[in-house]
């Protein structure tokens, strides 16, 4: 398991060395998913070095990756090629604003690759359609076999007359921020080039999407996991923190 990190944010400056609870949030992140015992590895991957002194310091694995990569897969895949990780045929991505992630997501977007499924797995949650709204929760709509059929920041399905009753069981899902590649795919993954529809969204996995790469989507019964993105986000975070350890 790779969980990237950059200080690059535009929205929320210095995102992984911010505070949640009083620790910073790539390292509650990487308590979380450390925690679930899920992977045989979890190492933290960053261009920076502050953020490699702090996870270092907090008893992480971190990898220094370039500073030119676009997106949290290409870093990962960097991690992925070091000769120390050769014998991993799959290889999960927690991303690193993700402190209130899940186990069924992860252990199901893992399991999609590991079974040879699909080539990339990920995961969602069925939400409330009050998210139709937000750019910053990702949505994501899947085919009956549980494959993508696409991801946007808009709201999908559009709501053309009425929202369906949850009695019908459809549900608007929200992307979760964790993938797994089989090798093959994470390597073809990051030879393509940037995709105009991922350029537009500013979302990555619409550039393997876009290119033919099956993506598989797992549904995770359990409440959707919340990125932090925005000053708002944090503190919100911030607020809900202790509640949802004394109830994880």
């Amino acid at each position: 398991m790779v969980i990237p990190a950059r200080l690059a944010a535009v929205r929320l400056p210095r995102k992984p060395l911010r505070l949640l609870a009083g620790t910073p949030l790539i390292v509650r992140v990487w308590q979380r998913v450390s925690a679930m015992q899920v992977a045989d590895a979890c190492v933290i991957a960053t261009d920076d070095e502050a953020v490699a002194k702090v996870v270092r310091d907090a008893g992480a694995d971190c990898e220094m990756t370039s500073d030119q990569h676009v997106s949290g897969t290409e870093r990962v895949a960097e991690v992925a090629a070091m000769p120390r990780y050769s014998g991993y045929d799959t290889i999960v991505n927690v991303q690193g604003d993700e402190p209130f992630i899940g186990r069924q997501a992860v252990e199901g977007a893992a399991h999609l690759v590991a079974s040879g499924r699909f080539p990339v797995g990920t995961s969602a949650s069925p939400a409330s359609w009050d998210i139709a709204s937000n750019p910053n929760i990702v949505k994501v709509v899947v085919d009956d076999e549980g494959r993508a059929l696409y991801f946007s920041r808009a709201g999908i399905p559009f709501v053309r007359e009425k929202v369906p009753a949850e009695s019908e069981g459809f549900a608007m899902l929200q992307h979760i921020g964790v993938y797994s590649y089989s090798r093959d795919a994470l390597n073809k993954w990051v030879s393509l080039p940037q995709h105009p529809l991922e350029n537009i969204e500013r979302l990555e996995q619409l550039r393997a999407l876009a290119a033919g790469i099956p993506i598989g989507v797992s549904i995770a019964n359990e409440p959707p996991a919340n990125g932090i993105d925005t000053e708002d986000d944090l503190s919100r975070a911030n607020e809900r923190w202790q509640d949802f350890i004394a109830g994880r």
